[in-house]
């Protein structure tokens, strides 16, 4: 499993729009947000999908890009996305090699865990709870803001 103070692992893979994404776009230019969770519109996974929705305008101040890894796929991220009004990218890692390299694999289900990387590329924050969807954007928020301070002073 990665660690605080790694750079992030690229990837690439396909967004809920069809179009191929890649971390390595992102770093340099924006910090990221990486959170794997479970599936689909289920409880948790929606409690906490509907927690960075509503943060959202929050989040922004950061300059942040937030992308959401599940191993279903683009026709249930749409969904999803859609039904919830989700204003981030969802990415469909079905053979979980994304989940690999972060080793967010979990135990009897996918891990839901949220990583935080600089615009460096480097994981500042690692957040794994099974049990506090909506608390991922918090421990998010907390880390961006630290990064905003460092980056000012």
């Amino acid at each position: 499993m990665v660690k605080v103070g790694d750079k992030a692992p690229l990837f690439e893979g396909i967004a809920d729009n069809g179009e191929r994404i890649s971390l390595s776009h992102f770093i340099g230019k924006h910090n990221i947000v990486l959170y794997f969770y479970p599936k689909d519109d289920t409880p948790g996974c929606t409690r906490e999908a509907c927690a960075f929705r509503d943060n959202w305008d929050l989040l922004k101040d950061y300059d942040v890009v937030v992308i959401g890894v599940s191993s279903d796929d683009i026709n249930s991220h749409k969904k999803f996305k859609e039904k919830y009004k989700l204003p981030f990218i969802l990415v469909s890692d079905p053979d979980k090699k994304i989940r690999g390299l972060y080793g967010a694999k979990g135990f009897i289900l996918p891990a839901r865990i949220t990583f935080v990387i600089d615009k460096k590329g480097i994981i500042r924050h690692i957040y794994n709870s099974q049990t506090n969807p909506a608390n991922h954007v918090n421990e998010a928020l907390k880390t961006l803001k630290q990064i905003k301070a460092e980056e000012i002073s």
